[in-house]
């Protein structure tokens, strides 16, 4: 198996025979013939940092380097991920309201603590309180798939597909809690030791994308009802089905041809 990317990340797989030679300059550790680690740049061609490795059947560590744009986009990224939703701000009422009005066009926000927003999903009249797991980038992430993708965005608000729970997840929380799941399988803040072939595999999509954040909790929260349909699941369950839709969308991010989000085969449940 070879996946070949570029701009000098972490650029590519190989799976290794026990004769293979392999260099263990950049190894985390001893490893034997089926745990192998990193190789020289010379396996895959020029400018390209060190290969990635496979142990064990599971993706593991990798030696990486940032280029200036993943750079810039990876900073950008993490201040968006520290922002904390703050009712006082004046743009971010404005978002509230723009996810309002992208939400239901056709209807009046009476107020940004009103009841209305129990409609949406929200736990009560003030949206606000529901945003402390992961701040205002969740908020963010709502707007851009209502924006984005309007038609599965409704369907999901809506349940206007399948057959439904009695007790179903709330719309609006059930988005906060994805966007603090893809926060969590990511984990951008990881320290350099622990950093996951998920999360630079993300790093390289980020760069060819500013919007993959965005993206993939687009397709993580369609891939989440659809868990959700095929378990027949009720609201005591949500935590379960989050689960499972962050195994299946890390899943997809290792498939060998998946360059870009796009590139996921869940992708195509969006509309």
């Amino acid at each position: 198996m070879n996946v070949v990317r570029s701009e000098g990340s972490c650029v590519a797989i190989r799976n290794l025979s026990p004769s293979t030679s392999i260099n263990r300059s950049c190894a985390h550790g001893s490893a034997s013939p089926d745990d192998a680690t990193c190789g020289t740049p010379t396996w895959i061609g020029k400018g390209l940092t060190c290969v990635c490795f496979k142990r064990k059947g599971a993706y593991e560590r990798i030696c990486i380097n940032l280029t200036p744009r993943q750079e810039e986009r990876f900073k950008r990224l993490k201040h968006r991920m520290k922002v904390y939703f703050d009712a006082s701000r004046p743009d971010h009422q404005d978002a509230l309201r723009a996810l309002w009005s992208a939400t239901y066009p056709d209807q009046e926000l009476n107020g940004l603590i009103s009841d209305q927003w129990k409609e949406m999903g929200w736990q009560g009249r003030d949206p606000s309180t529901d945003f402390r797991g992961a701040g205002f980038i969740s908020l963010e992430n709502l707007l851009f798939f209502a924006k984005t993708f309007t038609t599965s965005f409704q369907h999901l608000l809506k349940k206007q597909e399948g057959k439904r729970s009695a007790w179903e997840y709330p719309f609006a929380v059930a988005g906060v809690n994805v966007t603090f799941m893809i926060m969590q399988m990511l984990d951008l803040d990881a320290l350099k030791s622990r950093r996951t072939f998920v999360r630079s595999v993300f790093l390289q999509m980020l760069s060819e994308n500013e919007w993959a954040f965005d993206l993939l909790y687009c397709v993580a929260f369609v891939v989440m009802d659809k868990q959700w349909l095929e378990r027949n699941a009720t609201y005591m369950e949500f935590n379960d089905v989050l689960k499972s839709t962050r195994a299946q969308v890390e899943r997809e991010l290792l498939m060998d041809d998946v360059l870009r989000i796009e590139d996921m085969p869940s992708y195509s449940l969006l509309s």
